[in-house]
């Protein structure tokens, strides 16, 4: 995987940042023509009843087409994965030619690599996960829930 340029590319910090709401901003910015990077993306939060957000994941891993069950819709493990799936939920042609130009120009990763260190994140105004109302996760929570261990 290339390594996009620093400069050319917009940064958004996942961190204590709700995950459907950080997901719209990236994916609108993709439709823009924009190229994305979003780091620490296993310390973003997921709002909701804990065992509710575990049971609609895991009924998504479960899902199997009966024909052909390679037909059936993939869902990652691992947090940084889960959260670029969740970007490509929020794009609205992501199975026509724009969609997918869009969703090539996405790049997540967990921690921050050392060619983005030096650049500064664009802020998105959400409310801290402390200050909410209702129950949150991490998504690095889901993703061990979920099955995926650490090599």
């Amino acid at each position: 995987m290339k390594m996009p340029n620093p400069k050319e590319t917009e940064v958004f910090d996942a961190n204590d940042k709700v995950l459907g709401r950080l997901a719209s901003t990236v994916a609108k910015r993709l439709m823009l023509g924009k190229s994305v990077v979003v780091v620490n993306a296993e310390k973003s939060v997921i709002t909701g009843d804990k065992r509710g957000i575990i049971l609609k994941y895991k009924t998504r891993l479960n899902l199997q087409e009966k024909e052909n069950p390679e037909h059936s819709p993939y869902w990652p493990r691992r947090s940084d994965m889960l959260v670029r799936r969740i970007v490509r939920g929020m794009l609205p042609y992501h199975k026509k030619p724009s969609g997918k130009a869009a969703y090539k120009r996405l790049m997540v990763f967990n921690g921050v690599p050392d060619a983005f260190k030096d650049v500064k994140p664009i802020e998105i105004k959400t409310k801290n996960p402390k200050e909410l109302y209702t129950d949150y996760m991490r998504v690095s929570e889901l993703s061990k829930l979920l099955g995926y261990t650490r090599e």
